[in-house]
Order: C-alpha cells, then sequence, then structure tokens
C-alpha cells in the first residue's frame, strides 16, 4: 500500500503513520470497533457538516462516561439492553486503541463478544495513548486483560 485510503473515522491511524505500526488486519480491527461504537450511539462518529470545535468526539465521550461510571446515556428502554450496548462500547474501545499491538485479534473480539458482558473490563484511554503498551492479550475467565 502506497497511499492511505479509506473513509474519514475509520481509518486506523497506522495507515497514516507508520510510527503507530505496520498497516495489517488489526486495521480491520480498528474500523469494526468504529462502527460498534456507531452502532451504540445510534450517529457517525465522524460528520463532516459538524464543526469538530463544538463537540467531542464521539468514540471519546463514550470512553469518558464508562470511565467515569456513567450510563452511556443512549435512549435504551430494556435493561437487558442496556447491557449489550455498554458491552458493545467496550468491545469497540478495545478495537480503536491507538496501536494495533493493543487492540484484541479477530478471535478475540468474537470471545469478548459471545462472552459475559458483565466480566469486560474497560480498555486503557485509547486518546490518551503516547506509546503501545506491548499487552498480550488473552481470555482467562471470562474477562479481557492487559497483562
Amino acid at each position: 500500500m502506497t497511499i492511505a485510503r479509506g473513509t474519514i473515522g475509520y481509518i486506523a491511524p497506522e495507515v497514516f503513520s507508520r510510527n503507530f505500526g505496520n498497516v495489517s488486519y488489526k486495521s480491520n480491527i480498528y474500523r469494526f470497533g468504529m462502527l460498534l461504537l456507531e452502532m451504540v450511539g445510534g450517529k457517525k462518529n465522524f460528520d463532516v457538516m459538524v464543526n469538530s470545535t463544538n463537540q467531542i468526539y464521539f468514540p471519546e465521550w463514550i470512553y469518558n462516561r464508562l470511565d467515569s461510571g456513567e450510563e452511556l446515556g443512549i435512549h435504551i428502554q430494556d435493561e437487558g439492553d442496556a447491557k449489550i450496548a455498554k458491552k458493545l462500547a467496550i468491545v469497540g474501545l478495545w478495537c480503536i486503541q491507538w496501536y494495533p499491538v493493543d487492540r484484541p485479534s479477530t478471535h478475540g473480539v468474537i470471545q469478548m463478544l459471545e462472552g459475559d458482558g458483565d466480566t469486560l473490563i474497560k480498555p486503557a484511554n485509547p486518546f490518551a495513548a503516547t506509546n503501545p503498551t506491548l499487552a498480550n492479550f488473552g481470555h482467562r475467565s471470562g474477562e479481557w486483560k492487559a497483562f
């Protein structure tokens, strides 16, 4: 790949700069994570018609809500559906980590989606990362952890 291609809002950081890592299947994991976050919020993560200085980046807004222990603030009537939305949001945040090494594999994403959402832990803040953590991802007792 000699030039960056893709849809704004779905392009993984490594596609723009090799400082983040090499382009690989993990770039598709990033795209999938953005799609999950859009599904949770019912809106696009990037809107060219919105002045970005007036609005927080939607995935960051989701992370901040989860980090502070707040509900996602989306209109869901059924408590079971709210748990699913939270699980999708956490999986999406794992998928959009800045560095490919910090994103789960395809198999890992499937395990998280099929597993119990109550045991998922929130990933590191993908918007504050400056260096890859070189975390090893594993599935232990239904929990996703960097260890």
